[in-house]
């Protein structure tokens, strides 16, 4: 085994990081590329096959950077899947969400033994299902859809009909949005492995002792391999006087008996976003303080500013452009210094959520010991087949990092199941990653947006399709948002696409698997799409790169 360490110079930002790792993955011979914090510059690259290192380097040249190279050692340092067969299990699991348990319940299928270790809510961690069912996807979702029902009965579109309503129990929708999520986490957690023979489930906090040991409640736990699932907490910024003024993340949120009267967010992200409006429509005046220049900072402006317009208009207070002095507490209130666009002012509030990004759950694992690295907020360094420095440890989930979504925590556990045990090097990306933020509109995404097609130096032809020119948005009333596709300007082939729609989401797949298939606009044209479907404002969005769709008749496309 080859690997070489790279020092990388002019990177700026972490799709810097994603350029040069897939300039490395482009060189004869490159089997795995671990990338470190852009902000560091490092890079390592592995082989068995043998690599020219004046290639890395011309690699990295030609994506716009230059990198210095070193050799650190050319010896066996696999492992075969045969190793370690004398230990208590075939796969150690060190966590209890999704990538963790698709981990285990892939390596039962594969015929072998695995035990989840989960430091549970009395060691400061949380119950099986982790963050997605306990206080991620299934509660907000939950929360966001009442939010929706009390909204939408007040300000529908249509003529001739009254309607209204009230929140006279704030207690009881989280009281219900709970109900949810202890049912989802006894049946499709608890029940599903109560039923698989080769998955055991144990509590405990545990920490790597070994390359093949795990030490937990006194004891040691041995494993042919070992597959890190920690997860990832919020990220709480350095601000002064928080912790003393307190403030909320998203593992209480959706606890609360009492609403918020004035919600101070901090962060533009999706997890701000979707909480602000959600609270902002259940009645509470919410305020939203973002850092960079706009809401979705690495998203395109075009979706940012659309956004940002239809949350304004819902009531929410937006600032961008912010930098959080201080906070503390006056007269019963919430006190934010922050200076916005430069100019200090204080923000009065009731309660703070920050939801300011996350940091990975490895610390007292034992990895400096072990020569494991982490970058950035404490995030599990892995290669693209999701192994660590240390050939027998995995990794998998938020604790590895972008992107932090269940289902790509899902498909990672069962790929680094799959390639510890059976010695297999599986790509955690090669398939395109669709994504949702869940407001009001929706924004959703598959393959580059403009922004990132400039940076990656792809020409690419943009065609955006507003909803007022989508019959069922029309027939709906509810026209706001558009969506954007981007082709490959030589072969036409769509490499991504832009949503802002109510119920957007539901236009993805489709797209998701036209990028794949390598399927081109015109492909897309020549399908049919029911009439007064959103699905059909696909069809009209591809037809717009070469044709004035205002000007088609309903059905003659």
């Amino acid at each position: 085994m080859q690997q070489f360490n790279l020092e990388v110079e002019g990177m700026t930002c972490a799709d810097c990081g994603e350029h040069v790792a897939d300039a490395l993955r482009g060189v004869e011979g490159v089997e795995t590329v671990r990338m470190g914090d852009w902000t560091e510059g490092l890079a390592s690259v592995a082989t068995e096959r043998g690599v020219d290192p004046e290639a890395l380097a011309a690699a990295v040249a030609d994506a716009g950077y230059t990198a210095h190279v070193e050799t650190v050692r050319s010896s066996s340092s696999t492992v075969s899947p045969d190793d370690g067969a004398e230990a208590d299990y075939d796969l150690v699991v060190v966590g209890g969400g999704s990538a963790a348990f698709a981990a285990a319940l892939k390596a039962s299928e594969l015929g072998r033994r695995a035990v989840i270790i989960n430091d549970g809510p009395g060691a400061g961690g949380l119950p099986v299902g982790g963050t997605c069912v306990n206080v991620g996807c299934v509660p907000s979702k939950a929360l966001i859809r009442a939010a929706e029902a009390h909204h939408t009965a007040a300000n529908h579109p249509f003529d001739g009909i009254t309607s209204e309503s009230e929140v006279t129990d704030f207690g009881a929708v989280t009281d219900q949005v709970q109900a949810l999520v202890d049912d989802l986490q006894q049946k499709k957690y608890l029940d599903v492995v109560a039923k698989d023979p080769n998955v055991t489930i144990r509590e405990g906090r545990a920490r790597l002792v070994g390359e093949r040991v795990v030490e937990v409640g006194g004891e040691t736990v041995t494993g042919r391999r070992i597959l890190l699932a920690t997860g990832a907490r919020s990220f709480v910024p350095d601000i002064p006087g928080l912790e003393e003024t307190g403030y909320l993340t998203n593992e209480e949120l959706y606890r609360l008996d009492e609403q918020p009267e004035h919600l101070i967010v901090l962060g533009g992200g999706y997890i701000a976003l979707e909480n602000a409006q959600a609270f902002a429509r259940l009645g509470s005046e919410v305020t939203v303080l973002q850092r960079s220049g706009q809401i979705l900072s690495r998203e395109d402006e075009d979706v940012a500013e659309a956004l940002t317009g239809y949350l304004r208009e819902e009531g929410l207070t937006v600032h961008t452009n912010t930098d959080v002095q201080a906070a503390g507490r006056a007269n019963g209130t919430v006190q934010i210094e922050v200076k916005i666009d430069g100019t200090p002012q204080t923000i009065t509030g009731t309660d703070v959520l920050v939801a300011t990004g996350l940091r990975a759950n490895t610390d007292a694992l034992g990895l400096d010991a072990l020569g494991i690295d982490t970058h950035g907020r404490g995030f599990l360094a892995v290669d693209d087949t999701l192994q660590t420095a240390v050939p027998s440890v995995y990794g998998a989930g938020d604790v590895i990092g972008d992107p932090a979504f269940v289902y790509t925590a899902a498909r990672e556990g069962q790929l680094a199941a799959k390639n510890a045990l059976e010695g297999t090097a599986h790509d955690r990306r090669a398939m395109p990653l669709p994504w949702v933020i869940f407001t009001d509109p929706q924004v959703a995404g598959v393959g580059v947006g403009e922004r990132e097609a400039a940076e990656q130096g792809v020409e690419v032809d943009v065609a955006t399709l507003p909803l007022d020119q989508v019959p069922r948005a029309v027939a709906a009333r509810d026209t706001r948002g558009f969506i954007k596709l981007l082709r490959e300007r030589d072969s036409h082939q769509l490499v991504g696409a832009r949503i802002v729609a109510p119920e957007g989401s539901e236009l993805l797949m489709e797209l998701s698997v036209a990028i794949q298939q390598g399927l081109t606009v015109e492909d897309l044209t020549d399908l049919l799409h029911p009439y007064l479907t959103m699905s059909e404002g696909v069809k009209l969005a591809a037809l717009g790169f070469d044709r004035d769709v205002s000007t088609l008749s309903c059905c003659a496309t």
